[in-house]
């Protein structure tokens, strides 16, 4: 597959930039979910070295009992100092002090003793999932002091998990944005190109019909090559036609879909190497109509048909088959028996600047997919296709 330089570099640019973009926001979004990871973990030891402290504060208070002369000021600090660590003291399996639970201080004083002790034990069950109780050493006993991560370590662990999506969606719509704008601007430049190729067209064409009456006037021309000359100067209004159509809203009419392959295939046959055997199977009825543009349809034909032709160099057989398919469309099979598509290239042949030859531009099945689904709302895709077997293009309308 022969890709045209122009388009080629442009777009392998686009694609070079998105992947170094792709690769450093993906750095970015390691780089941002490592060091919220590495605080989380800071903030989860030290919760951990508080609840340690907490424990021996509790452990030092209940050894030293409450009639000791002991200054229990620093330790009543530390244990009032906790203000954000879910803690639970439990002693021979029942809980007798707890912390920081949500639940439990949104309780009224008249709660039911039994649904407090049913939540605590609930709750004692989460924390040992969560952290390996403290063991506290009371002399003939031993308390154990379940804990939890506060809220805000809780909520600091999704943090860069909500900011990463919020980039992330701003990056969609920003890249949707820029996406919409360059194929705006792409779109401007087709339309631009195609009209100004249709009005350049316009005056040649008109010079040319002049000549072929100056011709006609002369007693020794052959008439019936006039008719010939003339019937390609209308082939060349027609394209004219079709420029001017490129950008503007075409006007659809119902034809018979068939009739109109057939006698597009008519005339390609009389110009198209004689080596080329063709095989046209209409099987619509006549009375089956689509809304469609003639002149854009016939481009799309012309275009698939002249490249599965150059597919074949010029030898081979071509398949046209138009058939009814389910829901009112008509779908259009054009199959060769060339060289074929490579798996790798069936991606690409649609994007501007691949093309089977070394000349042209490689715009071909480009303006070919953009008639048929953008003005006539159906698809053009490759069927198949197998090295040195061939390929099968179908459009659906």
């Amino acid at each position: 597959m022969v890709k045209n330089r122009f388009f080629f570099n442009m777009y392998e640019q686009l694609s070079g930039w998105r992947i170094v973009l792709i690769t450093l926001l993906m750095l970015v979004g390691a780089g941002v979910l490592y060091y919220f990871n590495q605080l989380g973990q800071a903030l989860e030891n030290r919760e951990q070295k508080y609840a340690s402290l907490y424990a021996e504060s509790v452990r030092f208070f209940i050894e030293q009992g409450i009639d000791s002369s002991c200054d229990y000021t620093f330790v009543s600090d530390v244990i009032d100092a906790n203000e954000t660590i879910p803690t639970i003291l439990v002693l021979q399996g029942e809980a007798i002090d707890s912390r920081n639970i949500p639940e439990l201080e949104d309780s009224t004083l008249n709660q039911d003793v039994k649904e407090t002790k049913v939540l605590l034990d609930a709750k004692v069950k989460e924390m040992a999932k969560e952290h390996e109780p403290i063991a506290i050493d009371l002399g003939g006993e031993t308390a154990y002091l379940h804990y939890s991560s506060s809220s805000t370590l809780k909520e600091l662990k999704f943090f860069p998990y909500i900011l990463l999506a919020t980039f992330l969606i701003f990056g969609s719509l920003a890249f949707i944005a820029y996406s919409s704008s360059r194929k705006a601007e792409q779109n401007r430049v087709w339309v631009g190109l195609a009209k100004e190729t249709a009005h350049q067209l316009g005056t040649p064409i008109s010079g040319l019909l002049g000549w072929i009456g100056v011709l006609r006037e002369d007693r020794g021309f052959d008439q019936s090559v006039g008719d010939e000359m003339e019937k390609d100067i209308l082939r060349l209004e027609t394209i004219t036609t079709r420029f001017s159509n490129i950008g503007s809203v075409p006007t659809m009419k119902e034809e018979n879909l068939g009739e109109v392959v057939v006698e597009t295939i008519g005339y390609l046959e009389k110009r198209i190497s004689t080596k080329i055997n063709w095989f046209v199977s209409n099987k619509l009825h006549k009375e089956i109509l689509t809304k469609i543009n003639r002149h854009l349809l016939e481009w799309v034909i012309e275009n698939l048909c002249k490249n599965a032709v150059d597919a074949m160099s010029g030898v081979g057989d071509l398949h046209v088959t138009i058939a009814e398919m389910s829901g009112g469309k008509v779908s259009i099979e054009i199959r060769d028996t060339g060289k074929g598509i490579s798996k790798q290239n069936q991606r690409k042949v649609f994007k501007p600047g691949f093309s089977t030859k070394k000349r042209g531009w490689g715009l071909g099945l480009t303006l070919a997919k953009r008639i048929i689904e953008t003005y006539h709302n159906g698809r053009l895709f490759i069927k198949s296709s197998e090295i040195d077997k061939g390929t099968t293009f179908q459009i659906n309308i």
